[in-house]
C-alpha cells in the first residue's frame, strides 16, 4: 500500500530557500516530504552575497549555489519563473502568476524583501535601476554602456556595493547618503569618517547629510541629474536606488497573516506564522524580538529551525541572532559586531585611528575588560576571533589596547582558538561552536579544515571564520599529540622552504619530476603547489643547467599563474594591463613620448602608480605583442608587475635636486633596480631609496629600503605597506655601497630561500624563530656559514636575467599563446564586441601591425573545425 507524502511548499528560491532544502536533506525530512518549490527568478538559487563579483567577470553559473544534480538527487521539484501570486488557506493552494495551482500540507514562505525606492518624482525615468538581482545587474550593465556619470542612493552595505560595481565598470561615481556619514546602522562617526576617506581616495565622490529630492528627466524620458534638499544639484545619467529593503509580506497581508506594523510576517520563536500550517524564514519574516533581519546568517537560523521541526527534532527556537557583519567593501575591510556604539551602562572605548592608512579600530569593553563590541575600518583581520568573545562576560586574556594598536606601537596581540570558550560561537553563519569544532576533531576524526567544515558546515558561508577554524584544528590536534601537518598542500608533506632546498640539491627540474620522486598524492598536481614549484625552479634556473631561464619554455608555461601565463596583468573586464619598467621613476621626454604614443594608438588608459610607472590598461590578449614591439624598439622592458618577483625600487629626487639630501638615492634606486629585476620571489617585492631621513620615498614602508645618511646609508628590511601596514626595521647602517648591496644580496636570497608560499617578507620576519635578531647573525655575521652561496646565488640570478617580453617576441613558440581563440583571425572578429575602458580613444587597426603579421608562425596551430 502506497502512503502519500505530505507536501512541502516553499515559495521563493533564494540563499534562504536554499539553506532550508540542505536542511531537509540533512535532517532526513526529505525523504519523508514531497518538496515544492516556486522561484519567482530565471534561475535556481545563487549567492546574492556576492552579487557584484559579476561585474569582476564571474557569470550567473558561477555563482549558484548548491551542488550539481543536488536538487534532482533529493527529489526536490524546481518550478523556476513561477512567482506566487495568491495564497488560499481555506483550501491550502497556491496559485502562480502564470494561473497553475499547488496543494500543500506545510508552506515555508522565503519571499526575501524588496528594494526600497524612496517616493522621488523622476524615479521611473530611463535609466534609473535598483540593485538585488542579476536582472537588474544586467540592466545597468547595458545601460552604462552609454553612460559617464553615475549615482548611487544610499550609502549602507548595498549602496557601498553598487558604487564599487559603478566605479568598476568605469563610470565616474557619486554616493548620495542622507545622514550625516557612510553606513549609518554599522559604524560610528569615527569610523565612517575613516570609511568615507579611502573611498574617496579612490575616485568616489561621497554627498553625505543630503537627501534625493528628485530626478532631473530629459524630453525623452532619460535620467538627466539629481536635485538634492539642500538645493544642490548633481549632473548624472545613471541612478540606482539602493536605500534600504522591504520585507515581501504581500502574499501574508492577502491571504490574512499576521503581519508587523512596519511590515514583516509575524511568527513565533519556531518561525510559524499565525496560521499553524505557514511558516515565514529570512527577510520577510517579523522574528518574536520584534526585528526583521537583512542578513543570511539569522536567516539560515530560521531555515535550520523549520526543518527540524518537519523532521521531528528539537526545533532550537529561534529568539533573535547577532547582528555582527564582516565584508569588504570597495576594497576596503568593514567590520562591526556586538554593542558596537557603546549603549551598555559603564562601557569604554578603546580607539585608535590613522586617518592617513584610512584604519579605525574601537573595542567597546566593560569596567571589568570584558568584550561588548566593536567597529573595525580598514584593517578587519581580528573580526573572527573577537567577535566570538563579545558578550561572554569574561575579560579579554590581553589588554584590550594591544589588540588595537598597530605593530610598533604595541606588543602585538594575537587570539588564537585557545582564548575562546567552547560555547563561542566560531561560525556565525551556522551558528557553530568552538565546542561543535573540537568535537569534529577528538570524536569524529576531522584533521583538516575541509573535513571540519563538511562535517559540521563551519565556514561553509562567508568563510571569514576560516583562518580561526585553522587554528582551532591545529591546537586540538597538537593537544592529543597528532602531528600537525604543515606541508605545502595536499600534494605533498613539504613546506615551501623544503621543496626549495630538495630543488636545489637533488637538481629538480620540473613539477611533474618533484610531484612523482618527493609527493604524497600521483596526479598533475594543485593550484596551490604548481604555480609555488614553478617560482622555486624559475628562482634557481641558474643552477639548474637543464631548465630555461624563460618561464613560458616547456612545463613551466603550464604551472604559472594567470598573469604570469601572459607576462601581464589580468583585470576584472578581462583585459590586461601592461607595465614597463621605469628604474627610479627616472625617464626620458623621448620614452614619455612613445608610452604616449602606445596608449593613443592601443586605446590604453594610463595612470602613473605609486611606484613611480606608468600603468597601461584594456589591452586585449592578442594586442600585448604588438605593445610589447613598440616598447622594446624604445628600449623599454618588461616590469614584472605580473610576478612575485622585484615590482619597483620607488626613490626620491635626492642629492641631485633636493636641497636636503645627503646622497645619490636616485642612482642607488636605479642600480638595486636593474640588479634585482626578474627575481622570483615567494611573493612580490617592493623597495624604496630615501635621499635623506625626511623619508621622502617611504623607504621604512617596503620589503627592504634604503635611507641616506652623512655617512653612508641605513637599510630595512621587513616593511609593508599592504593591508597590514609594517615598519621596517633596522638590519644595519652607515653602510657603503658595496656592504649594503652585498647584505641586500644575502636578505633576499635568505627569504627565498626560507620564506612560505605567498608569504611577504614583513609576516616572514614576524614568524622566523629569533626574528630580526636571527635574519641579522645570519645576513650580516654570517652564523650558519651561508654568505657566499647566497651571494653566488644572487650572482647566478644577474648572470642570466633576461628580458621577458623580448624573449618572448623572438621566439615563435612562446608567441603562440598570444591570440583570443586558437582560430582567432589576423584582426578582431567583427562579431566579438569589446569594451573600451572608460571614454578612451579606440585603437586604429589600420596604424597597427597585425598579430598576423607577428605571429605567422601560428599557421602550423590547428585550426578548431580542423582539430573536431
Amino acid at each position: 500500500m502506497t502512503t502519500t507524502r505530505p507536501t512541502v511548499l516553499l515559495v521563493g528560491y533564494g540563499m534562504v530557500g536554499h539553506r532550508f532544502l540542505e536542511a531537509l536533506a540533512d535532517s532526513g525530512a526529505a525523504d519523508r516530504h514531497r518538496v515544492v518549490v516556486l522561484a519567482e527568478e530565471p534561475r535556481p538559487a545563487y549567492d546574492r552575497v556576492a552579487l557584484t563579483s559579476y561585474f569582476s567577470g564571474r557569470t550567473p553559473e558561477d555563482l549558484l549555489l548548491g551542488e550539481d544534480g543536488f536538487l534532482d538527487r533529493h527529489g526536490f521539484e524546481l518550478h523556476l519563473s513561477s512567482p506566487a501570486a495568491s495564497i488560499d488557506r481555506a483550501a491550502r493552494t497556491v496559485t502562480t502568476a502564470d494561473g497553475r495551482t499547488f496543494g500543500y500540507d506545510t508552506l515555508v514562505l522565503a519571499t526575501g524583501s524588496y528594494p526600497f525606492v524612496p517616493p522621488v518624482d523622476g524615479r521611473d525615468a530611463e535609466g534609473c535601476f535598483v540593485y538585488r538581482t542579476i536582472e537588474d545587474l544586467r540592466a545597468i550593465e547595458s545601460y552604462a554602456a552609454g553612460a559617464k556619470t553615475g549615482a548611487v542612493v544610499g550609502g549602507g552595505l548595498l549602496g557601498l556595493e553598487a558604487a564599487g560595481a559603478l566605479k568598476g565598470i568605469g563610470l565616474d561615481t557619486h554616493v548620495v547618503e542622507f545622514a550625516p556619514r557612510l553606513m549609518p546602522v554599522q559604524v560610528d562617526e569615527g569610523g565612517g569618517a575613516a570609511l568615507r576617506r579611502t573611498i574617496e581616495e579612490m575616485g568616489v565622490t561621497v554627498h553625505t547629510g543630503v537627501g534625493t529630492r528628485t530626478v532631473l528627466v530629459s524630453a525623452e524620458g532619460r535620467a538627466t541629474g539629481m536635485g538634492f534638499t539642500d538645493g544642490s544639484a548633481l549632473d548624472t545619467d545613471l541612478v540606482v536606488f539602493s536605500a534600504g529593503v522591504r520585507p515581501r509580506d504581500q502574499l501574508a497581508r492577502d491571504c490574512g497573516l499576521t503581519v508587523g506594523e512596519r511590515g514583516g510576517i509575524a511568527v513565533d520563536e519556531n518561525c510559524r506564522s499565525s496560521d499553524e500550517h505557514v511558516f515565514a524564514i529570512g527577510e520577510c519574516a517579523l522574528a518574536v524580538d520584534g526585528r526583521v533581519y537583512g542578513l543570511v546568517a539569522p536567516g539560515y537560523e530560521m531555515a535550520a529551525t523549520v526543518a527540524r521541526q518537519l523532521a521531528g527534532q528539537d526545533p532550537r527556537p529561534f529568539t533573535g541572532a547577532d547582528l555582527s557583519t564582516k565584508l569588504k567593501l570597495l576594497g576596503v575591510d568593514v567590520a562591526s559586531f556586538g554593542d558596537a556604539f557603546g549603549s551598555t551602562p559603564g562601557a569604554l572605548d578603546v580607539v585608535y585611528s590613522d586617518s592617513r592608512a584610512g584604519v579605525y579600530k574601537k573595542l567597546v569593553v566593560s569596567r571589568e575588560g570584558a568584550l561588548l563590541g566593536g567597529i573595525l575600518v580598514g584593517e578587519a583581520d581580528q573580526y573572527a576571533a573577537l567577535r566570538p568573545l563579545t558578550g561572554t562576560g569574561t575579560p579579554l586574556p590581553v589588554p584590550a589596547e594591544s589588540l588595537v594598536l598597530p605593530t610598533g606601537l604595541a606588543a602585538p596581540a594575537a587570539l588564537g582558538g585557545s582564548a575562546l570558550p567552547d560555547d563561542a560561537v566560531v561560525c556565525n553563519c551556522h551558528n557553530v561552536t568552538k565546542g561543535l569544532i573540537r568535537g569534529a576533531v577528538t570524536e569524529q576524526g576531522c584533521g583538516t579544515v575541509p573535513e571540519v567544515k563538511r562535517c559540521t558546515e563551519a565556514g561553509t558561508g562567508c568563510g571569514s571564520c576560516l583562518k580561526l577554524i585553522g587554528s582551532i584544528v591545529t591546537e586540538e590536534l597538537a593537544a592529543g599529540g597528532v602531528e600537525v601537518d604543515r606541508g605545502l598542500c595536499p600534494c605533498f608533506a613539504h613546506t615551501r622552504a623544503e621543496l626549495y632546498e630538495i630543488v636545489r640539491v637533488r637538481g629538480v627540474t620540473t613539477h611533474r619530476q618533484l610531484l612523482a620522486e618527493h609527493g604524497r598524492l600521483r596526479g598533475e598536481g594543485c593550484e596551490i603547489c604548481k604555480p609555488t614549484v614553478a617560482s622555486i625552479i624559475a628562482s634557481l634556473a641558474p643552477e639548474l643547467p637543464a631548465v630555461s631561464g624563460h618561464i613560458l619554455d616547456g612545463e613551466q608555461a603550464a604551472l604559472q599563474d594567470t598573469n604570469d601565463h601572459f607576462l601581464a596583468n589580468i583585470q576584472r573586464n578581462g583585459s590586461y594591463s601592461v607595465v614597463p619598467r621605469i628604474p627610479g621613476g627616472e625617464i626620458t621626454p623621448e620614452k614619455l613620448i612613445v608610452i604616449g604614443e602606445v596608449a593613443r594608438d592601443f586605446g590604453l588608459y594610463t595612470k602613473i602608480t605609486g611606484g613611480q610607472r606608468i600603468d597601461l590598461f584594456g589591452a586585449r590578449v592578442d594586442q600585448l605583442p604588438q605593445i610589447w614591439s613598440r616598447l622594446v624598439a624604445a628600449g623599454f622592458e618588461s616590469g614584472h608587475a605580473y610576478g612575485k618577483s622585484l615590482r619597483t625600487v620607488k626613490s626620491c629626487v635626492g642629492s641631485t635636486w633636493c636641497r636636503y639630501g645627503v646622497q645619490d638615492s636616485v642612482a642607488m634606486a636605479i642600480r638595486l633596480e636593474l640588479r634585482y629585476r626578474g627575481l622570483r620571489s615567494p611573493h612580490k617585492l617592493k623597495s624604496a631609496v630615501s635621499g635623506c631621513a625626511r623619508e621622502c620615498a617611504e623607504a621604512r614602508g617596503k620589503d627592504f629600503g634604503v635611507i641616506a645618511t652623512s655617512s653612508g646609508w641605513n637599510l630595512y628590511v621587513g616593511g609593508n605597506g599592504g593591508a597590514t601596514p609594517r615598519h621596517a626595521d633596522l638590519l644595519a647602517q652607515d653602510l657603503s655601497d658595496q656592504e649594503l648591496i652585498r647584505l641586500i644580496d644575502r636578505f633576499l636570497m635568505f627569504y627565498i630561500r626560507t620564506a612560505d608560499r605567498l608569504e611577504r617578507t614583513s609576516t616572514w620576519l614576524e614568524r622566523l624563530d629569533g626574528g630580526l635578531d636571527h635574519v641579522r647573525d645570519v645576513v650580516v655575521h654570517d652564523s650558519l656559514g651561508l654568505a657566499a652561496e647566497l651571494e653566488r646565488q644572487m650572482a647566478g640570478h644577474i648572470a642570466g636575467y633576461q628580458d621577458e617580453w623580448a624573449a618572448t617576441l623572438a621566439t615563435p613558440d612562446r608567441l603562440r599563446r598570444f591570440v583570443s581563440f586558437v582560430n582567432a583571425p589576423g584582426v578582431p572578429d567583427p562579431s566579438i564586441r569589446f569594451t573600451p575602458e572608460r571614454d578612451q580613444v579606440k585603437p586604429d587597426l589600420a596604424v597597427l601591425a597585425t598579430v598576423e603579421e607577428l605571429l605567422r608562425p601560428l599557421d602550423t596551430v590547428p585550426r578548431l573545425s580542423e582539430a573536431r
